[in-house]
């Protein structure tokens, strides 16, 4: 894992959402309702969620081999990406399933004060799960929003964990109103109106994460903040006359490549020029480590290419 933070927040969620799906599921043969059933597969679902994050960490840290040369750093992007789709399919669609289900066939809910307590027990667990998530990301997240620390992280752990909290919280609500109102009026239509409800919610949730893990499988630019600093350190270099071009990608979290073409002093000799291709990688490291494959290629200017400082010419604005 890239910090000990993402890890510590998808324990965290682990052990709470196991606890959660066996307390949900054991309410569930108490009451037999749709609400808590569909819960407690949502709350399993998030523990198998958490199992693959770790799994996805632990495979990015392999070594690069003759295939996968530059590492296996987008295995977290991968992971995170199928844990979205675990979300919609276990999650949300089953629990519209089970909600469609009793709104069709409804039945009184039996012993509803265990259905009530488990929930505000589980909502206990859950909130304790999301206050580890929004500590750990404070540390990162900056001064952003935290629906922009979601969509420009590069880091999949916490935005998926924060996700999953939130939609769980949120779930675990609808579900003690759904009961409540089911207990109050004797009619367990309200119940599966509940499940639907903790269904479409998750199903949103899953939509945005798999967004955004699809954005970083294709393969995102560095930060702006990253890609200025990047390009501040190449144009400080002794020898260097300008940066011509400058591209970048995160191949992991905490892998960004970068390809320059830059022009140098064309009086150097060749040994010169290769020493300060070395000294400029040296330089762009110290002010982004992360940039941790590095290719500079020497270059002159060619007006008629269109690129006279304009490191972005020819690519549309996304």
């Amino acid at each position: 894992m890239s910090t000990g933070g993402s890890k510590r927040a998808i324990v965290a969620a682990m052990i709470a959402n196991f606890g959660i799906a066996v307390a949900k599921f054991a309410g569930f043969l108490f009451t037999m309702s749709s609400s808590l059933l569909a819960e407690s597969i949502h709350s399993l679902a998030d523990t198998g969620n958490q199992v693959l994050l770790l799994f996805g960490g632990k495979r990015a840290s392999m070594t690069p081999t003759r295939l996968h040369q530059f590492g296996f750093g987008r295995e977290r992007y991968f992971w995170a990406f199928v844990v979205s789709i675990i979300l919609f399919s276990l999650g949300s669609m089953f629990a519209m399933y089970e909600g469609v289900e009793k709104v069709l066939h409804p039945h009184p809910l039996e012993s509803p004060s265990w259905a009530i307590g488990i929930l505000l027990f589980s909502i206990l667990l859950e909130a304790n799960s999301f206050r580890t998530a929004v500590v750990e990301a404070r540390h990162v997240k900056g001064k952003s929003s935290w629906s922009a620390y979601i969509r420009r992280s590069k880091s999949p752990e916490l935005p998926v964990v924060l996700l999953e909290d939130t939609g769980a919280l949120f779930g675990l609500v609808f579900a003690l109103i759904a009961v409540s109102v089911a207990a109050a009026t004797g009619n367990g239509v309200w119940d599966g109106v509940g499940s639907i409800t903790i269904g479409a919610l998750l199903g949103v949730i899953a939509i945005v994460l798999a967004a955004e893990m699809k954005s970083l499988l294709i393969g995102e630019s560095a930060t702006m903040e990253d890609e200025t600093a990047i390009e501040s350190a190449i144009v400080a270099t002794p020898s260097v006359q300008r940066l011509i071009s400058l591209r970048t990608e995160h191949i992991g979290p905490d892998d960004i490549l970068v390809a320059a073409k830059v022009e140098f002093d064309q009086s150097l000799t060749m040994k010169d020029l290769a020493n300060i291709i070395d000294e400029t990688e040296a330089r762009v490291r110290t002010a982004v480590p992360t940039a941790s494959r590095i290719f500079l290629e020497p270059d002159v200017v060619r007006p008629e290419k269109g690129n006279v400082g304009d490191p972005w010419s020819g690519l549309d604005a996304d």
